[in-house]
């Protein structure tokens, strides 16, 4: 199997790839491993307190730090108030565009800057079983914005070798919840968790295709979910958050430590499905506990470990994780330097340009979470 996913577009593993049969069907010998449990579903709130401070001590003249704030309002989480204090000046400001939200803040040479700011945010787990007929209420979403969120983007084109890789992974489907499985599928059989990128990733959808190399961490891979997706006019968009606290299902992948959440930072996708509104996916956490779960790495999905998560992360995730905003291409508001692909991380620059946001322990942040029970 490790052949098929490394040499994704070249010769007989392409063939097998490409046609929508998943590489895990392939025979392998089963791992001994306990069964286990996941299943989120839709229900109580909880709240929680996330707190992100910036500290740069050997900032050289003027400066300027961008924290993202939880900017999402939905079914599934609810983005309350945020308070700051920082030796600079600071406002909230937005990129203008998607609504992403953050705190900007300028500080003049000669102080040792730093900025804090926390957060209130309540989540809830969701899932939605999307082959039964739907029983639960949802917004529908106007044309104009469905046609918005199958664009595309700097990171994710939509034509080329990505749309000609989705109808190849699409072919014989009908309707948009049978292509969004079919990539599903096709993501999880093909794409690998690498754990030697850095952060997140950069989610260049194109040169993973392109080079047949689909190893990468969750701003690649459910990137490659999201833009395989519109490409086929199936409207989906990343959603860049945080993993808060430990999940209650044992999975320690899947989880956060509250006392520090450096590292973190999770990109999850959603698709918007005319039967059944936006509905949560992730195929990256799904590899993610393939490679790293258990010392060995698991190359099939129907081992006891996998299961429950490849079963249940396509429809669902668990509200242990809060989403900072769906923007591509952020412009920051006073920056001097190009957009990002995504924010996801505090951002700072100085007069040596913008600072490492995937080394906290160089450029001196750090994020913790408190929830607050009722």
């Amino acid at each position: 199997m490790t052949l098929v996913r490394r040499s994704l577009l070249k010769g007989a593993a392409a063939a097998c790839a490409l046609s929508g049969v998943p590489s895990f069907a392939l025979a392998q010998t089963s791992l001994s491993t306990s069964a286990r449990r996941f299943e989120p579903q839709a229900g109580q709130w909880r709240t929680f307190e996330v707190t992100t401070r910036v500290d740069l001590a050997d900032a050289k003249g003027a400066s300027r730090v961008w924290l993202p704030v939880p900017s999402i309002n939905s079914d599934w989480q609810r983005s309350l108030e945020s308070s700051f204090q920082s030796n600079g000046t600071s406002r909230m400001v937005s990129d203008g565009t998607d609504g992403a939200r953050m705190l900007y803040t300028e500080f003049a040479a000669g102080v040792a800057p730093f900025v804090e700011v926390t957060s209130r945010v309540q989540t809830q787990n969701r899932f939605v079983d999307i082959a039964q007929p739907t029983a639960h209420t949802f917004t529908r979403e106007d044309a104009e914005t469905l046609r918005y969120y199958t664009r595309a983007t700097h990171l994710l084109p939509t034509d080329g070798i990505v749309r000609t890789t989705a109808l190849k992974a699409t072919q014989g489907t009908k309707t948009d919840a049978q292509k969004a499985r079919a990539i599903y599928d096709w993501v999880v059989a093909n794409a690998w968790r690498e754990p030697k990128t850095r952060g997140c990733g950069e989610g260049d959808i194109k040169t993973m295709l392109e080079t047949g190399n689909l190893g990468g961490k969750c701003a690649d891979i459910n990137a490659l979910f999201v833009g395989l997706c519109r490409s086929v006019g199936v409207p989906a968009r990343d959603v860049y958050g945080l993993r808060l606290v430990p999940s209650v299902f044992g999975y320690k992948e899947l989880s956060g430590n509250p006392a520090s959440l450096k590292g973190a930072q999770h990109c999850r996708a959603e698709v918007y499905l005319q039967a059944h509104g936006w509905v949560a996916m992730d195929p990256a956490d799904v590899a993610k506990v393939m490679r790293l779960e258990t010392p060995e790495w698991i190359k099939r999905t129907d081992n006891a470990v996998v299961q429950p998560v490849y079963n249940r992360l396509f429809g669902g995730w668990e509200g242990n994780w809060m989403g900072w905003n769906t923007a591509h291409d952020v412009a920051l508001p006073g920056s001097q330097e190009d957009r990002l692909g995504f924010l996801m991380y505090p951002v700072a620059e100085t007069v040596d340009g913008r600072a490492d946001s995937y080394a906290p322990d160089t450029f001196k942040y750090q994020i913790t979470a408190r929830e607050i029970k009722a």
